[in-house]
């Protein structure tokens, strides 16, 4: 691989992994489209993605310092009646992300193979990025009302089927944080509450990810982990740019704010799939 070709693909990580776009679908799509099947066919591809999607997190990480601070000082926390009722949504807050967690690890770990050979087949990307945008669409129609409710008002029930409709996100074309905000859209959340919800909750299952799969890349073509590292840090900033403008989005857009995305990903993955046939 390349500097180009990491340089491309770390831009199109950190940006389609916090749209509701599909990163994992992206990725798939690229050697394909670029025709780099050596690239894909590489035994130290997905270690790579998984380091791009590190950078992913390190920048979710930064962008959220101080909620994960919160977080950590509520599990020791205690004070007056006011500070008692902030630390004890704090820490519900901090339980449902363990919570919402626990079906993707756990599918995951069953089916890691299975998903794994999904990564190399393009026309499975393409059309579940159709239909991930027909989700994202139907679920801007069905929410024909503001939301109300901050994460820390979900139930832990509401949690595990966030956490479940994140597992979908293993097939390429599904997007981890489309599945995770249409569930809180769904259960009352606000955009903007969402969204975060479904960033914050992005950081525990990248990060484990990566630790089983990085140790791969020492057994990598020669140059692969200078790559791998120069993508993760360009796919990093892009990220942590992308989380900025995407919060700032959901706060003025509480309407059909989804839609955009829908229509993206339904032209994306019609346009290839028709492209595949073609070509």
């Amino acid at each position: 691989m390349h500097l180009m070709q990491t340089l491309i693909f770390a831009l199109v990580q950190g940006i389609t992994e916090l749209f509701p776009i599909s990163s994992v679908g992206h990725g798939v799509l690229l050697p394909y489209l670029f025709h780099w099947p050596n690239i894909q066919s590489s035994p130290a591809f997905l270690p790579f993605i998984v380091m791009l999607h590190v950078g992913t997190a390190v920048a979710l990480l930064i962008f959220f310092f101080q909620d994960w601070l919160v977080f950590l000082r509520a599990l020791f926390a205690s004070g007056s009646e006011g500070k008692q009722r902030s630390t004890r949504s704090a820490r519900k807050e901090f339980l449902l992300l363990i919570v919402a967690t626990l079906p993707a690890v756990i599918i995951g770990g069953l089916g890691a193979k299975k998903f794994a050979v999904l990564f190399a087949t393009p026309r499975v990307a393409m059309v579940f990025l159709f239909v991930n945008g027909l989700i994202l669409i139907y679920a801007d129609r069905l929410l024909r009302r503001k939301g109300t409710k901050t994460a820390s008002q979900l139930t832990f029930g509401q949690a595990i089927v966030i956490g479940i409709l994140q597992s979908f996100a293993l097939i390429p074309g599904f997007s981890r944080s489309a599945m995770t905000m249409v569930g809180g859209l769904l259960y009352g959340l606000r955009y903007e509450a969402a969204a975060r919800f479904s960033f914050l909750l992005a950081t525990p299952i990248i990060l484990g990810a990566a630790v089983k799969e990085l140790p791969k890349l020492h057994h990598a073509a020669h140059g692969m982990l200078q790559m791998a590292l120069i993508g993760g840090v360009v796919a990093g900033i892009a990220a942590y740019l992308s989380t900025w403008f995407l919060m700032r989005y959901f706060k003025t857009h509480e309407v059909k704010a989804l839609r955009p995305f829908g229509i993206y990903c339904i032209i994306v993955g019609l346009g290839t799939l028709l492209y595949s046939f073609i070509a």
